[in-house]
């Protein structure tokens, strides 16, 4: 990734990312054409989802990990 600071512009297209339908199914389902889309094609041309990236560290087509109690 780099030492690039992160933005509160960036902030902001990294929740955009989290509420972006396709990107959400990719997240949450692992397979078919949403996660084929957004691990191959939305990630070179999508600057939510590099974004995304960025803030959290890991790709808009990762798995959220839950926070367990």
């Amino acid at each position: 990734m780099g030492t690039a600071e992160i933005t509160e512009q960036d902030r902001a297209k990294a929740k955009m990312c989290e509420n972006c339908p396709i990107c959400r199914r990719a997240r949450a389902k692992q397979r078919g054409l949403a996660f084929w889309f957004v691990k191959n094609v939305e990630r070179g041309i999508c600057p939510s989802c590099r974004a995304y990236e960025k803030v959290h560290g890991r790709p808009a087509h990762a798995p959220v990990e839950e926070a367990r109690s």
